[in-house]
């Protein structure tokens, strides 16, 4: 770090060198499964420790080296509530006379001690300033500090045992963490020009994300060959990482991204299994789901963090919240041989080893937002005004079916002492049909209209006036429909493979 701030080339420049990225991560688990009488249990567990190996700053709120109640050289008096490891805002940052107010961690005070919730009534920056060490008033190495290594212990513990002796009862219950996947890797130059940055500035001390999962089921025999599972899950999602604006930032505000969001995914699980009966075989499940949040993604956020909005959190539903979902798979297989029981032609077993899977997809709309008003799509603005709830709209249910039909033919080859042909490989030849109903699957629609096709744009009178302004309006008009169509909101259409595959 003291590089690049202070390593010069031979003729005096910096050099801003940069060391790479290289985070340290150790784990280890311990697993185990017994029996208790008729219970069986599976229980472990897995400690996960994640350094991202690189400095942090020492207050995300402020890009300078600074001073807290504890160690500041003037001012000697505070309110009882204020604790030693509090931030000091002063009148001015390297010569200060009195003190302004106090923040710690978002939470803010006046000088006399008074919580406010907008820091803009002390107007950081202006009549405020947190009360720097350097008196140069720049980044430097002492505003930054190590970042502290992230240990987390994750149990897990299932258990299942008998009904009846045609049903089971079977729960779980597990802790899962995921390392930061974007956005945490320091870019000390982001820092050090933060007064221009436009973008979101990564956060070097993000944590790894948490999800904490439980299942309770059931699983009852129908018959010697099928079986129907019944389950209820709850997953709790914490700590997931989103976009946050830090107002009252010195020496300016700024978007980056924190651990702060947190959501809920429950639901109710179907499964029906009929093992290959004859030459059938099927395996359905019906996923009932209701998955809520304060953010989609790392980034859903951006619109109201940039926008200089207060940092508003409320729990809507989540850009995956797929309400019904219907997953059938069909396999009809003819064995060989023996098992062999389709027709034969000439003598020959002609359809031995051959089999046709199907595998259909019904799914309801996932949500999308309304907004007020339509947009031109040619000038990049995407942003009509939120109409309604964050969420509140939902897309078509969308419906797929595949199918393989594929055969299976065992090659042999070289001999051994015998004379007899001793190796063998298999080749699969097959015939593959995403989408065999080419069904119109909309993915993504404009969000004014709701349509995949139309955003709605030219009967607003902004899209009346582009039409009037335009050298030739026909022509205008056509090119603008041509633009709506995107593929993008769509599916994939109908897609043909036809492959072979060699195992050997």
């Amino acid at each position: 770090l003291e590089d690049y701030f202070n390593e010069v080339d031979e003729s005096g420049f910096r050099t801003y060198a940069v060391d790479a990225f290289r985070p340290v991560y150790i784990a280890g688990y311990i697993m185990d499964k017994f029996a208790f009488d008729d219970i069986i249990f599976n229980v472990g567990v897995r400690v996960d420790r994640f350094d991202a190996n690189q400095k942090v700053l020492k207050d995300e709120y402020i890009v300078r080296d600074f001073y807290t109640v504890g160690n500041n050289p003037d001012f000697d008096e505070h309110p009882s509530n204020i604790g030693d490891d509090y931030v000091v805002y002063v009148d001015d940052p390297l010569s200060p006379t009195q003190v302004r107010g106090y923040r710690t961690g978002d939470d803010w005070f006046t000088a006399d001690g008074t919580p406010v919730v907008d820091p803009e009534q002390l107007q950081i920056g202006v009549s405020s300033y947190p009360y720097l060490t350097t008196p140069e008033n720049e980044l430097s190495a002492a505003a930054f500090e190590d970042y502290e290594p992230q240990v987390n212990v994750m149990p897990r513990v299932a258990f299942s045992f008998p009904i009846s002796d045609e049903a089971v009862f079977f729960a779980h219950y597990d802790i899962l963490t995921q390392r930061p996947e974007r956005g945490i890797r320091l870019q000390l130059q982001n820092y050090e020009f933060i007064q221009t940055q436009a973008n979101v500035i990564n956060n070097p001390a993000l944590r790894p994300t948490k999800t904490i999962d439980y299942e309770l089921g059931f699983q009852q025999v129908l018959s010697r060959s099928s079986s129907l599972k019944i389950s209820a899950f709850y997953r709790d999602m914490r700590d997931m990482i989103q976009v946050r604006q830090l107002p009252g930032a010195f020496p300016e505000d700024y978007v980056t991204y924190r651990n702060i969001d947190f959501g809920t995914v429950k639901g109710l699980t179907l499964i029906y299994d009929l093992r290959r009966t004859g030459n059938t075989r099927i395996n359905a499940n019906y996923t009932l789901q209701f998955a809520s949040g304060t953010g989609s993604n790392s980034t859903s956020g951006l619109n109201l963090a940039s926008s200089g909005q207060p940092n508003l959190q409320n729990i809507t539903p989540l850009a995956f919240d797929q309400r019904h979902a219907i997953n059938v798979t069909l396999d009809y297989r003819y064995g060989e041989g023996k098992d062999y029981n389709g027709p034969v032609w000439f003598g020959k077993q002609f359809f031995a080893n051959t089999g046709l899977n199907l595998i259909g997809n019904l799914g309801s709309g996932t949500p999308y937002s309304n907004t007020k008003r339509a947009t031109n799509v040619l000038d990049g603005r995407t942003s009509g005004g939120l109409a309604g709830t964050l969420n509140g709209a939902r897309l078509p249910s969308l419906f797929t079916l595949n199918a393989q039909l594929d055969k299976n033919i065992t090659l042999k080859f070289g001999k051994n002492d015998e004379g007899e042909k001793a190796k063998t490989a298999n080749l699969n030849i097959y015939l593959l049909v995403n989408n065999v109903l080419n069904t119109e699957n909309v993915v993504r629609v404009y969000p004014f209209t709701g349509s995949a096709e139309d955003d709605g744009f030219l009967v607003t009178p902004e899209g009346q006036q582009s039409i009037a302004q335009a050298p030739s309006p026909q022509a205008f008009q056509d090119l603008y429909f041509l633009r709506l169509i995107d593929p993008y909101n769509y599916g994939r259409g109908r897609t043909i493979q036809l492959g072979v595959k060699l195992d050997f």
